[in-house]
């Protein structure tokens, strides 16, 4: 044994909140920098907006105001009110205090599911500014109007309520106004988040959006159509995602006494003839307890649920995607394309998620020409606008692995490209939710839906190639027409054939020759007849 004196270093344990973890490693969730934490704080609570009113079938009303604090120049005190469900008094504490406390875990799309949001640009507020949050709220048919201000205990992850009050509500408000006092950086985040609310109004064009900031300038985005995206309804989980844990809490939530019971009772498309071919393929006991089962034959279980090939597909119920019309709507309405085109798939899965992919394409008009394709990207309605080249959308329209050249399109050239992924688990890069993961299916359904976008865009170039043939063809016509239409007419005045006569003739012949619609050519004619007059 050494003389030398053993010196034993022992290690220290200790345990974290979510609200600890959240304060000592922020950037994860996106508040890195004070531009970055400005904008995602916006972010945030205008999802939450977009949450209480679309997915509730109300038509929202957003308004955002970012105000600098005078006594400080890098505060800003960001404040989103909206029309929506409003939140029962009893629940504002915990929605806004306690970090991983929501109404969204459930099986069912949402803007937002880890709980963190709001609460983390109200704990980021806190720990840089030491203001409250300030919320205001009303629920549908409420007579009251309910007030809080909150910080959170970062240490217990608790809310704080500093004060509370309620106030008559005469005019039948109803909805949730969230004000909340940030350090940030404005001159670096305005481009941002300017893009941001753009892109919000590209997929909500059902949305009336009005946004002042610290410079003053007030941006109004009107609403363009009254259609709703179509609502998601909560389900039950499918056998292909099933793990051990989630059995584990299926069973202990249950009362059924068989297995055959719980397969029936707990999962979604799974009826009593699919659980009994199911547990004969697995070799299992219909009658067996499933409140017996170890976690190794738990193990077992979740890894046949997964293999078993004849399970119906995952419900695409829980979803919202956007759909045609509304896509069309905000891209026209925001871009002002001469052509636009926008594809829903069917539903898919991986891993046992239901997902749909959507593409919108928008050519010409005002989009500027740029030598590849202006990628506009969404996930369950969120636009995403950091990580765009590490997105899997990226990788499918990205000039070097889609050929544009198939399509018309040479670059540059005007064209933009809408994404959304509409999911019941969105695979993000991270937990700051900005890009998606190269997951094979959602590849392969947005390149499908991508060609099948671009089948119509070249489609459309092709037709305007032919007519800009036509109208150079036309033009040429039209030189000579006056002179061929006054010969003509002396050679047939025998037959009380008159100039005009000759002349309707000639351009009924050449409207037939080239195929255009009577309308069409009709415009056409009486542009260059007054352009040959001037």
């Amino acid at each position: 044994m050494s003389k030398r004196q053993q010196v034993v270093q022992r290690e220290s344990f200790r345990s974290m909140t979510p609200s600890q973890f959240f304060y000592e490693y922020r950037e994860v969730a996106g508040f890195g920098s004070p531009s970055r934490a400005l904008y995602q704080t916006v972010r945030e609570l205008v999802e939450n907006a977009l949450d209480a009113t679309d997915v509730h079938g109300i038509l929202p009303e957003i308004t955002l105001i970012i105000e600098q604090v005078p006594t400080h120049s890098t505060y800003y005190r960001v404040t989103v009110e909206d029309n929506g469900i409003g939140i029962q008094p009893q629940h504002v504490p915990y929605a806004f205090g306690q970090v991983l406390y929501s109404s969204k875990y459930r099986l069912r799309q949402a803007r937002g599911r880890f709980g963190l949001g709001a609460k983390i640009a109200i704990l980021y507020g806190q720990i840089k500014t030491g203001e409250p949050v300030e919320v205001y709220t009303a629920p549908i048919g409420s007579s009251r109007i309910y007030f809080f201000r909150l910080k959170i205990d970062i240490e217990r992850n608790k809310p704080i309520v500093l004060a509370r009050g309620e106030y008559p509500n005469p005019s039948g408000w109803h909805g949730t106004r969230v004000s909340v006092v940030v350090e940030g950086d404005w001159p670096r985040a305005r481009q941002r988040i300017h893009e941001y609310i753009r892109r919000t109004a590209i997929a909500a064009p059902y949305a009336n959006i009005t946004f002042i900031d610290p410079d003053g300038n007030v941006t109004v985005y009107r609403r363009t159509i009254q259609k709703l995206p179509r609502q998601p309804h909560e389900v039950k989980p499918h056998p292909h995602g099933v793990d051990i844990e989630l059995l584990k809490q299926l069973i202990r939530k249950s009362n059924a006494r068989t297995l055959l019971e719980l397969l029936v009772e707990s999962f979604q498309g799974v009826g009593r003839k699919t659980a009994e071919a199911f547990l004969e393929w697995a070799g299992y006991d219909k009658d067996l307890d499933p409140h017996k089962l170890d976690d190794k034959r738990l193990e077992r279980l979740s890894r046949k649920l997964r293999e078993y090939p004849r399970f119906r597909p995952p419900s695409a119920d829980a979803l919202s995607p956007l759909g045609p019309e509304i896509i069309e709507a905000g891209l026209k309405t925001i871009l002002k394309p001469e052509f636009v085109a926008a594809v829903t798939r069917r539903p898919k899965a991986y891993e046992g998620h239901p997902f749909i992919v959507e593409v919108g394409i928008a050519y010409g008009g005002e989009i500027p020409p740029s030598n590849e394709p202006i990628l506009l990207r969404y996930a369950n309605k969120i636009p995403l606008l950091y990580d765009e080249k590490s997105d899997v959308a990226w990788k499918v329209v990205d000039p070097r692995n889609f050929d544009w050249r198939n399509y018309l399109v040479v670059f540059p050239a005007p064209v933009a490209v809408l994404t959304h992924i509409a999911s019941t688990k969105v695979p993000y890069k991270g937990v700051g939710k900005e890009s998606v993961a190269d997951v094979p299916e959602i590849e392969h359904e947005l390149r499908n839906a991508l060609r099948e976008a671009a089948r119509r865009l070249r489609e459309y170039l092709l037709q305007k190639k032919r007519e800009e043939e036509a109208k150079k063809r036309v033009v040429t016509f039209m030189k000579y027409t006056p002179e061929v239409a006054k010969s003509l007419a002396t050679i047939l005045k025998d037959y009380n054939v008159g100039e005009k006569d000759v002349r309707e003739m000639l351009l009924s012949a050449m409207k037939r020759r080239l195929k255009i619609e009577d309308e069409k050519f009709a415009r056409l004619v009486k542009g260059l007849e007054v352009n040959i007059e001037e």
